[in-house]
């Protein structure tokens, strides 16, 4: 019996301390090893969002196309000759005027009664305009007016209640936000292509040095759907689509369009005055980039950078100085010069803007009243000029003459004179373009031309073209 009870005892003993250890291995709060401390002076990883959002991807472009498809039209550029291409030409016409396809574009109806815009590429040299709605109604359409910088042309037909598309707001838009190209390319009934915003007031201006302001998309954007609609999913115009980048003329995934505000105030511009009214500062300026960021230690790598500011201008008016660092326009951020200039081709002459400005490290407002920027384009010796103040005359040592603004050719001749004053032409001293109007209007297509240029020195030397 005694020994049964020791046996028992020893038994529950063990239990015991069995139990003990397991509950110390399982319960007790030390661990098992101790991880090394981190210093959080010298760590380096790498953000990682766990959020499982995805936007954009229930986009419905169904309510957009569906608004704008019957407001994008084909246009058919013809050329109208007084004889006929060919044999059956003269058979089916009778030997009347003939008539040839010179190309074919797109374009938005914007009003009910039968506005129209479009590329001016489109209808240029253009004998007769035919416009061919998604109906497959036909119309002969007429030029209200065009603008070669923009590319813009205003057509109109003949016709009432027509379904069209209103303007949206391109200061709105945002990077990566849903888009639609709306073409009539093949006069195949109107086309739909989805992308997104790639980029703003993009510049493809490799000649003249004049900044443009384009929306990139990579919504496909073919050479038929020039002059045709780019808009945002609730079918407002925010663009018309103009140009493509590409290697083999065909889309790679680069379309560029014209804002819809610059688009809409050509518009209003044609048909109130007949003509384009551009609105400017006053001011020369170019890019900041981190080399001048440097040179004139400012404190920021973006804006433009004022160099010279013409006397009895808005800018000089209102207080901006060489040196002035241009980062906002009416609180539109500018980055570089095709940011000012997108923003003021919404604007005209007499439009106050708010401009804010970096000097010596300072932020300053100023209130700026747009002056009236007129131009002309001499088209026989490929330059466009524009009137120069006293104190531009005074630096080429002159009294008189008009400045070069901008070469309509791409040749290196024609953009080394880009600022260059002429003072006469035939032998007639310019004073304006005004002049320049003048002079020329009495000159004979078949007579030769004589410009006098003038440099920094004030030496003449006079060119003659032929």
């Amino acid at each position: 019996m005694k020994q049964f009870i020791k046996l028992l005892s020893v038994s529950v003993l063990g239990g015991v301390l069995t139990l003990g250890s397991y509950k110390l291995i399982i319960y007790e709060d030390v661990p098992f090893f101790e991880p090394s401390p981190i210093k959080q002076e010298s760590s380096s990883f790498i953000p990682v969002s766990n959020s499982n959002n995805i936007y954009g991807t229930n986009a419905d472009f169904t309510e957009a196309a569906e608004k704008t498809v019957h407001s994008v039209v084909h246009v058919k550029n013809v050329a109208v000759f007084d004889k006929p291409n060919s044999f059956w030409e003269y058979y089916s016409n009778g030997g009347n005027t003939g008539k040839a396809l010179q190309g074919t574009g797109s374009g938005v109806i914007i009003t009910p009664d039968g506005y129209i815009i479009t590329n001016n590429h489109v209808i240029k040299g253009a004998g007769e305009i035919e416009v061919t709605l998604n109906n497959n109604k036909s119309y002969v359409a007429k030029v209200i007016g065009i603008d070669t910088k923009a590319d813009i042309a205003l057509l109109k037909i003949d016709a009432t209640d027509l379904e069209y598309i209103p303007f949206g707001n391109s200061n709105d838009i945002k990077l990566g936000e849903w888009v639609l190209a709306v073409g009539n390319p093949f006069n195949l009934t109107s086309t739909v292509t989805a992308g997104i915003v790639s980029a703003k007031a993009r510049d493809l201006n490799a000649y003249d040095g004049t900044p443009q302001s384009f929306i990139q998309t990579d919504a496909a954007i073919n050479p038929g759907n020039s002059g045709g609609a780019l808009v945002n999913i609730d079918g407002k115009l925010i663009g018309i689509n103009t140009a493509i980048t590409s290697q083999t003329g065909s889309y790679i995934g680069y379309g560029f369009a014209v804002p819809s505000n610059n688009a809409r105030k050509i518009v209003e511009d044609i048909m109130e005055f007949g003509n384009v009214q551009q609105g400017i500062l006053g001011i020369i300026g170019t890019d900041v980039n981190q080399v001048i960021s440097k040179e004139f230690n400012l404190p920021t790598s973006q804006g433009v950078i004022v160099s010279d500011v013409e006397s009895g201008s808005g800018a000089a008016l209102a207080g901006i100085k060489k040196g002035d660092v241009i980062r906002q326009l009416d609180n539109i951020e500018i980055r570089k010069m095709s940011d000012l200039t997108g923003y003021l081709g919404s604007k005209r002459p007499k439009d106050v803007v708010k401009v804010k400005i970096i000097r010596e490290g300072e932020e300053r407002d100023v209130a700026v009243k747009l002056i009236k920027y007129e131009t002309f384009a001499i088209q026989e010796i490929g330059l466009e000029v524009t009137n120069a103040s006293k104190e531009y005359l005074k630096e080429y040592k002159t009294a008189n003459g008009v400045k070069i603004s901008r070469a309509l050719k791409g040749d290196k001749q024609s953009q080394a004179l880009i600022g260059i004053v002429i003072t006469k032409i035939n032998n007639q001293k310019v004073n304006n373009i005004d002049d320049v109007k003048r002079v020329l209007s009495s000159n004979n297509d078949l007579e030769p031309i004589s410009v006098t240029f003038v440099n920094k020195q004030g030496k003449e030397q006079t060119y003659i073209w032929r």
